[in-house]
């Protein structure tokens, strides 16, 4: 089978027929002669754009979008513990009749022997031989949609996520085993394979560049195991951070869209794969017109490297950082709240070995404007690890620029380690001092690294910005702290320098954060 061409687009949108046809129902239900009112009918009905279908599309692309079926190996000693019997007064649970109670119950909400409900799917054979440990069990299932004419498709990686066994679900009804070529957790994206001769439907990706908030678009997958589904609406919103990774840029689509739905496609009127369907907002457990689709760029990308080697290679710079607010913003002397700021530069990786320091902003890459954290971290991600790169910083006051060679994304288990730092010789206790202008009381911290907050005034600057008793200030202006007097010494400089706000790095059991404080001018 071919790719699927380019359709072109079927539906014309329609500007303006209601006021027109509704005067024309009008007039055929008032007094006016029967042969006026027709005639005017006749008019507005050969003058009116034809109604909007979505038929040519779907019948184009259907054969492409498949469910994927997911099964999990559980311990055969686990599942054998589940097989007690039942006696119903001499009779097996099988000889009861079918509208008996207990077997209402049963198929419901698991069967006496622990096999599932009414709605389990059938349990494939152990391909690994008699003496394998364990047993596939039903899983879950979604969507995915063929991307080659040899079998590759794309899905969701939390569909496939903990799986041992895959079976694609044509839209004809026909089963076909599937292995896991690739999955990358990160932008919740797996590419499976099945080896099949024949040649499959295939549908390819849009330039989502050139998608408009407004657009029409169609969704195509497997709500609740119905088999293939269509929903439509249109693009709702672009570039969508729903806080489920440092890359987010979700397309908001308002096509319904449930569980089951995840993996499958979402098109534009040209049959071409414009997103993929992995999240919904759903307070009520059910669709509310609000969907998040993966963006045909990014989804582009991955899959070409998951079909090629198997997993996703992407640049690092081995720094946390946060975004720059107007507070903080004010406090460094930057013109705008714009950038990527530094909370700590990660040991041995290409951003400390540069120079970058906490407290620094990131202001470009290679000439390019940050305009936030997540931007920065795409952009890094986006390019080739060993490539050489400038980085803009803000430090200081002032612009300068480092020059470092970009590093590969450690593994997921090992990148979020962050290194501890060896203890300083504890320093004797000290008493309380307060610091009243900013609503705190602090003493020097039992390891010597900056000063334990003891109180927190509750009308404070400080308590609005969310600083607790317990957690350390070890930095001001990105100056070392120990004591309040060196704050004070901090604050009374960025006075002098003009300054109505001071850098604060706290840090706490989870990690560390900027916040900005308002300083006494008086």
């Amino acid at each position: 089978m071919s790719k699927i061409k380019t359709l072109r687009p079927s539906l014309k949108t329609v500007l303006k027929t209601s006021t027109v046809a509704g005067l024309a129902a009008v007039m055929l239900t008032s007094g006016l002669p029967a042969q006026i009112s027709q005639s005017f009918a006749e008019a507005v009905k050969a003058e009116a754009p034809s109604v909007p279908s979505f038929a040519n599309v779907v019948d184009a692309v259907s054969p492409a979008v498949v469910s994927v079926r997911v099964q999990s190996r559980v311990n055969t000693s686990d599942d054998e513990s589940s097989n007690f019997s039942f006696d119903f007064g001499g009779r097996g649970f099988e000889d009861l009749p079918d509208d008996h109670p207990l077997k209402r119950f049963f198929r419901e909400f698991g069967g006496p022997r622990g096999d599932g409900g009414g709605d389990r799917a059938e349990r494939r054979p152990d391909r690994r031989g008699p003496h394998a440990e364990g047993r596939l069990r039903p899983r879950g299932q979604g969507s995915g949609f063929f991307i080659t004419e040899d079998g590759y498709l794309v899905t969701n990686n939390h569909v496939v996520s903990d799986g041992s066994a895959f079976t694609v679900i044509l839209n004809d009804g026909t089963e076909l085993d599937a292995k896991l070529v690739g999955k990358d957790s990160r932008t919740d994206l797996a590419v499976l394979k099945v080896d099949d001769k024949r040649k499959f439907t295939y549908v390819s990706f849009a330039d989502d560049s050139k998608v408009r908030v407004g657009d029409w678009v169609v969704a195509v997958g497997n709500p609740f195991g119905l088999g293939g589904t269509v929903t439509a609406g249109i693009v709702s919103a672009r570039g969508r951070d729903i806080g489920s990774g440092p890359y987010d840029d979700y397309l908001q689509v308002d096509a319904a869209v449930n569980r089951g739905n995840s993996g499958g496609p979402t098109f534009n009127l040209s049959g071409e794969v414009v997103g993929i369907n992995t999240a919904i907002l759903a307070p009520s457990g059910g669709n509310v017109g609000i969907a998040f689709a993966i963006p045909a760029s990014v989804a582009k990308d991955v899959v070409n490297d998951l079909m090629k080697d198997g997993s996703v290679s992407r640049g690092w710079l081995g720094v946390q950082i946060q975004p720059v607010t107007k507070d903080i913003a004010d406090s460094l002397g930057l013109s705008e709240a714009s950038g990527a700021l530094v909370v700590e530069p990660q040991a041995g990786s290409p951003g400390e070995k540069a120079g970058i320091k906490k407290g620094d902003v990131v202001t470009a890459l290679n000439g390019e404007p940050i305009n936030d954290p997540r931007d920065l971290a795409r952009k890094v991600a986006a390019m080739r690890p060993g490539s050489s790169a400038d980085v803009t910083l803000w430090r200081d006051g002032k612009s300068q620029s480092v020059k470092l060679e970009i590093g590969n994304l450690p593994n997921e288990a090992n990148d979020a380690v962050q290194p501890k730092d060896e203890q300083s010789e504890q320093s004797p206790p000290a008493s309380d001092e307060a610091l009243a202008d900013l609503g705190v009381t602090v003493t020097p911290s039992d390891d010597g690294t900056g000063v334990t907050i003891s109180s927190v005034d509750p009308d404070s600057d400080a308590s609005d910005r969310g600083l607790k008793e317990g957690e350390k200030i070890v930095t001001v202006n990105n100056q070392d702290v120990k004591s309040a007097d060196d704050i004070l010494k901090v604050i009374n400089n960025a006075k002098k320098d003009g300054r109505t706000k001071a850098l604060f790095q706290i840090q706490t059991d989870d990690g560390s954060r900027f916040v900005a404080l308002p300083i006494d001018q008086g």
